[in-house]
């Protein structure tokens, strides 16, 4: 029997022109990995949502859902709540408690199990996740890593027969992302877990997968083994620029047999057919500006008198009309830093310029009129009205100079967007202030491959207005594809900087999958664009 069976289901959201779900059909077998991809806002969380009962959004609803062949309204409360686990793409949204412990111990508090069992179980989940270090921590405390694997841990403690995941890497750096994605696949593998997961981050996901289901526009257009899938995408190009390294490079050449997925199979493809060439590539870094937009020098801060230093003599400049990208992981001091840099908060030590100014200079409000303006982590901070509409024409935004569309969500209220979308508008609205320095969070958090190329688009137009950017993001591959300059942040400071071929050639984990793939065999990589022209310039057959 299926675990899952979705027949026939169509979903539209209240006031939406048209479905966001459009008849619907497929299967989850027991014990299955299903990774179900597409673009932003082709209904991949709302199709999630409704296998969750108790998080289906309002709507009209046609169609059948069935789990276990049991339609999921007519499930126990019990069931439908401990049964089918879901975690969540915003860590700090799931957390209800403030403490590790008792965050763990919360869901079996509600099921009314014997205290024994509650210890019990904690226990082994605990140790199961390595959580014991941090078992009596306060929540807040914790990294967005550890936060993720919390929530995690916590849905596993209910020991649930399916485990529905929505981009729950999206706001986790590399290492931390391949850490929780090769724990969900252990679930799957030692315990049987049924595994639905919406991830952007394919090259880990795709090979660990059993299935891909892929949504566009609200259908499903997919249903197929990893394999299939990636050859079957030539003639999808928003799905394909969201495949592993090695799908979109062999895509990319024109090549023909079986398609590499994983960076071990382009690596073997890429030595068995191309000849090696380890001279510099043609890629080159533009001369850097004199201007500088800002400017931080033995900057120190920490968040009060006997907590430590979270910045630690952090120097570093933007130049006016570059893109700076700045990587490294959770917990780092990243956010903190982009604070300081948007006048939220104060450095004890140390100085900040902006645009040459002194940073307490800035008086009032001038610091914002057309200067300096700021993209949240979490879009929702910036959303005040009940509709799209309204939000946009609150802020004047100028929606003719967006290369992407939002038109069909102007009469959604902000917090029924996916992710992606919650980026996209909050991004229109913070552009509207016309800043001359903009400062982005985490900006492709919950954004499919194609929309970041509107968003790169975006950026580069800004750049050649003069605006200068500085993005802190998790994602290496955005980076790699419109930085000038990439630095690796490290408990506080910076410890390495260069321009994105130089700096991925050098870094092992905060790297591209392009560059891992050609690493020993084209120096100089950061792109599957970048490689695709080396093998072109080699002269190897296809």
């Amino acid at each position: 029997m299926e675990h899952i069976e979705v027949k026939n289901l169509s979903f539209c959201y209240p006031n939406a022109s048209s479905p966001s779900l459009r008849e619907i059909s497929f299967c989850v077998h027991p014990s299955e990995f299903v990774t179900l991809i597409g673009a932003t806002g082709s209904g991949k969380s709302t199709l999630l949502r409704l296998l969750k009962r108790e998080l289906a959004p309002l709507g009209a609803r046609t169609g059948e859902i069935l789990y276990d062949g049991t339609p999921i309204e007519a499930l126990k409360d019990a069931d439908s709540a401990c049964r089918i686990g879901y975690v969540m793409q915003r860590p700090e949204q799931q957390i209800v408690t403030d403490k590790v412990w008792h965050e763990l111990a919360f869901a079996l508090e509600n099921m009314g199990l014997p205290q024994s069992v509650i210890r019990r179980r904690v226990a082994e989940m605990a140790g199961y996740f390595g959580i014991s270090e941090w078992f009596e921590r306060d929540v807040g405390s914790l990294s967005g890593g550890q936060k993720q694997l919390l929530n995690l841990a916590a849905v596993m403690v209910a020991q649930p027969d399916v485990l529905l995941l929505d981009e729950p890497t999206s706001q986790l750096d590399p290492i931390a992302a391949s850490d929780f994605l090769q724990t969900v696949r252990k679930l799957n593998q030692d315990m049987g877990v049924t595994v639905l997961l919406i991830e952007h981050r394919l090259e880990e996901a795709l090979p660990m997968s059993d299935r891909v289901l892929a949504l566009e526009d609200g259908r499903l257009i997919l249903d197929a083994p990893p394999s299939e899938a990636c050859a079957r995408l030539r003639d999808h190009p928003v799905l394909l620029d969201a495949m592993p390294g090695a799908v979109r490079l062999f895509h990319a050449i024109g090549a023909k047999g079986p398609c590499p997925i994983t960076v071990r199979e382009g690596r073997r493809f890429l030595r068995q057919r191309y000849p090696k060439d380890l001279s510099a590539g043609s890629r080159s870094g533009s001369a850097r500006p004199e201007a500088c937009a800002l400017e931080f020098k033995n900057v120190y801060f920490r968040y009060g008198r006997e907590c430590p230093d979270v910045l630690r003599g952090l120097s570093l400049d933007v130049r006016a009309g570059e893109i700076f990208c700045i990587l490294g992981a959770n917990g780092a001091g990243k956010s903190t830093f982009l604070r300081l840099a948007a006048g939220l908060s104060r450095p004890y030590s140390g100085a900040i310029r902006v645009f040459g100014k002194p940073m307490k200079q800035y008086r009032g409000q001038s610091l914002y009129r057309e200067c300096v303006a700021m993209l949240p982590q979490d879009a929702q901070t910036v959303f005040l009205k009940s509709t799209v509409r309204d939000e946009l024409r609150e802020v004047h935004a100028d929606l003719a100079s967006l290369p992407y569309v939002l038109d069909h969500l102007m009469d959604r209220h902000p917090y029924d967007l996916s992710g992606g979308e919650q980026q996209l508008v909050a991004l229109a609205k913070v552009l509207a202030a016309k800043p001359r320095l903009l400062l982005l969070d985490e900006p492709t958090k919950g954004v499919d491959a194609h929309t970041q190329g509107a968003i790169r688009e975006i950026l580069d137009r800004l750049k050649r207005q003069g605006v200068s950017i500085l993005a802190v993001t998790h994602d290496v591959e955005f980076a790699a594809r419109c930085a000038d300059r990439c630095a690796l942040f490290f408990r506080g400071e910076i410890v390495s900087e260069d321009a994105p071929d130089r700096f991925f050639d050098e870094n092992s984990f905060y790297t591209t999958a392009a560059n891992r793939i050609c690493r020993g065999w084209y120096a100089g990589v950061a792109t599957v664009e970048d490689a695709a022209e080396r093998i072109r310039r080699s002269g190897g057959g296809a």
